[in-house]
């Protein structure tokens, strides 16, 4: 997708900047998000608009939504209806929906007149208006609710793992979570259940999503992890516990935080303020109030100095400094900051 751009404020503004700190796009909209799959959207005129990583604005038409892009289209609202612009910003598919979701292996969950189906790029239903509602597909399978109950369907609208749960979500490296009585648990492309719904369901949580292999499963309480083959890893027993990366994953016990091994093994003591999640070898710690980023050892790589900070990204990570947004390196090193 090209060189990675980050997102930079100056004067209020914002825009982006290069890898190595050289300004790309001047600051100059009020409002910017980073960019995914090429594109960001930043605010024009009260409206998020998309922009490519020339700094060109897709404006053929202002929505009142734009989405994200995926495999080549974003969905957009206007008024109350969905249709999805191309590229170039032009309406590849117009405008007619009462609701949509992205495109996925070729298909998008849409919905007429209250019922859900699913369209190609060309705007076609491939699979017609029927469901009370679907998401998106993945490993061939999408989850899909018919008189109240949610199973998956394949390609050919075929429910392939019957309606027998509450909730279904989608599928990711062959597994997906489902749910039942506000409890998940996990089953396999087959349908057949890995791991009973047992763990508990927690609002604007990534309930049963895989990050390095291993899922969050809370009950009661208290955190552990599940392996993808349904097996209990590490069984709940933490305050709080954060995705694994790299290995490791943050794990609070009576208000501190220190990191875990797959096998539960503690790798580095708790004893941080707070904590985030390793990338580029680096994660970001707190204590005594300010961040700083620690190596896999446990090793202070980074002084805590900063104010507030983001995990490593592209090998650059976000910092701020005396109110200043600023970007520094692996080593510290202060590749950019506002003026």
């Amino acid at each position: 997708m090209g060189k990675p751009l980050f997102k930079i404020r100056e004067h209020g503004k914002y825009g982006f900047m290069d890898a190595i700190g050289d300004v790309v796009i001047e600051p100059q909209y009020v409002a910017a998000e980073d960019f995914y799959n090429g594109y960001a959207r930043v605010q024009l005129n009260g409206k998020m608009v998309p922009l490519d990583t020339q700094g060109r604005l897709l404006m053929r038409h202002l929505f009142n939504y734009v989405g994200l892009f995926e495999e080549h289209l974003a969905k957009v609202q206007l008024v109350q209806k969905w249709g999805f612009m191309d590229e170039r910003g032009r309406l590849a598919i117009r405008i007619r929906f009462t609701d949509a979701g992205y495109f996925s292996g070729g298909l998008a969950p849409v919905a007429l007149s209250g019922k859900y189906g699913f369209i190609n790029p060309e705007g076609d239903f491939v699979i017609a208006p029927q469901f009370e509602w679907a998401g998106e597909f993945r490993n061939d399978l999408a989850p899909a609710t018919g008189n109240g109950l949610s199973g998956y369907i394949d390609r050919e609208g075929r429910f392939a793992i019957p309606p027998l749960f509450d909730e279904c979500m989608t599928f990711q490296d062959g597994v997906a979570a489902v749910v039942r009585q506000d409890k998940w648990g996990l089953i396999d492309k087959t349908g057949k259940v890995l791991l009973a719904p047992q763990f508990d369901l927690l609002d604007n949580y990534a309930n049963g999503e895989f990050f390095d292999g291993m899922a969050v499963a809370v009950k009661g309480n208290k955190y552990g992890f599940i392996h993808k083959n349904g097996e209990i890893a590490i069984p709940p027993q933490y305050d709080f516990a954060g995705d694994f990366g790299e290995g490791m994953a943050l794990v609070e016990i009576n208000g501190l935080f220190g990191y875990i091994d797959k096998e539960g093994q503690m790798a580095i003591q708790p004893q941080y303020e707070d904590a985030g999640v390793f990338s580029d070898g680096l994660a970001q710690v707190k204590t005594s109030e300010r961040w700083g980023f620690m190596d896999t050892e446990g090793k202070i790589a980074i002084p805590p100095i900063f104010e507030a900070v983001l995990p490593f990204r592209d090998g650059l990570a976000w910092v701020t400094y005396e109110n200043r947004w600023a970007y520094i390196n692996r080593w510290g090193d202060v590749v950019w900051k506002e003026q």
